[in-house]
């Protein structure tokens, strides 16, 4: 049948976009946590290999303790993270402890923590109802835990919902991106202060452009924090486009609203670097295109901004590929992230 061929591969290239998504998500989201989830310098994690075995200082799951014992550095433990972002613990689960050595033990405790945690997010404004504890266990014990509660339900005659090996680990993957986005939603963007953006009004008075609103229910797109950052884009390309390409042609105005389309050619975030660093002018931006139109020309004032972030030793580890491909595939995360650190730095 034709009209299934033309189905299959609609099919296939939406599963693609979703698949391409995902991971330039989530490699923003181990980027940052990486360089500033920890206290004591940078901790590269992987998802979600090294998050389930370091949710204390030692975790050995069944298959771990035929093979090898690995410490954990106190400071490098995932509650170790969470005390850093948050600045106080779990009710109930110290930062730093040890699993029982009896697996079934063990992976009692272990589903009992990523309740407590799943629990105290939520508390915290975390859309994290999606997320079951045993997606956080690692498979050995997520295996211990459909086996224990096969055997409890075999009385009462309602099924356990098992899900096999390969679909176990992407499940769990999602499960713990989503966790380290929503930490980073309720831990890190309330950072944001508006105390340091004017008033809103100001800049639609100054700028003849509308203005946008901080309050908590005039979105349902982004939080009041994410629309502070946008505000305080749009104050900072206006008055600094004009002073950084004075001599190179000025880009028009634009009305900045979202995190990557508005972002794309470079200019806004360029603009905002160029206002703490002047000097990067005339060595970088510069030579910037102020109207870009070709994916070239995209390409070319991202790796110019790129190249001035590395020039000042600023520690992001973004590459050229990673802005200009997030941008395009409207990954807003992935610049929502770099749009605060550069926040952070500037104004710390």
């Amino acid at each position: 049948n034709e009209s299934d061929g033309y189905e299959s591969e609609e099919n296939e290239e939406t599963n693609k976009e979703e698949y391409i998504f995902f991971q330039k998500t989530l490699a923003a989201v181990k980027s940052w946590f990486t360089l500033f989830g920890w206290s004591k310098g940078q901790n590269p994690i992987s998802v979600p290999h090294s998050l389930r075995r370091d949710v204390c200082i030692v975790q050995l799951t069944v298959a771990q303790e035929k093979s090898f014992k690995r410490k954990v550095d106190k400071h490098k433990g995932f509650y170790e993270m969470l005390l850093h972002l948050n600045g106080q613990p779990i009710p109930g689960i110290a930062a730093s402890q040890a699993l029982p050595s009896d697996p079934v033990e063990r992976m009692f405790q272990l589903h009992w923590q990523h309740s407590e945690l799943l629990a105290f997010l939520r508390g915290q404004g975390a859309y994290l109802s999606h997320v079951m504890p045993e997606f956080l266990l690692a498979p050995e014990d997520y295996k211990i835990w459909t086996e224990v509660n096969s055997e409890m339900r075999v009385g009462s005659g309602r099924p356990v919902f098992i899900l096999e090996h390969r679909t176990f680990e992407t499940v769990s993957k999602r499960a713990w991106t989503d966790v380290l986005l929503q930490i980073y939603k309720v831990f890190v963007l309330p950072r944001v202060s508006s105390r340091v953006v004017p008033d809103p009004s100001s800049l639609e008075s100054l700028h003849n452009m509308p203005g946008i609103k901080s309050e908590p229910l005039c979105s349902n797109v982004y939080s009041r924090y994410e629309r502070t950052v946008l505000i305080w884009l749009n104050k900072q390309y206006e008055k600094y486009r004009k002073i950084v390409w004075k001599d190179s042609g000025i880009p028009p105005m634009r009305w900045i609203v979202n995190f990557d389309q508005d972002l794309l050619d470079g200019l806004v975030l360029a603009a905002q670097v160029a206002a703490y660093c002047p000097y990067l002018i005339p060595t970088h931006f510069i030579k910037m295109y102020t109207n870009p139109r070709t994916q070239e020309q995209l390409l070319h004032n991202s790796l110019i901004l790129v190249k001035a972030l590395h020039s000042i030793n600023l520690d992001i580890d973004v590459k050229v590929g990673d802005y200009i491909l997030a941008a395009l595939m409207h990954i807003n995360i992935f610049i929502l992230i770099f749009c605060i650190v550069v926040w952070h730095i500037q104004l710390g």
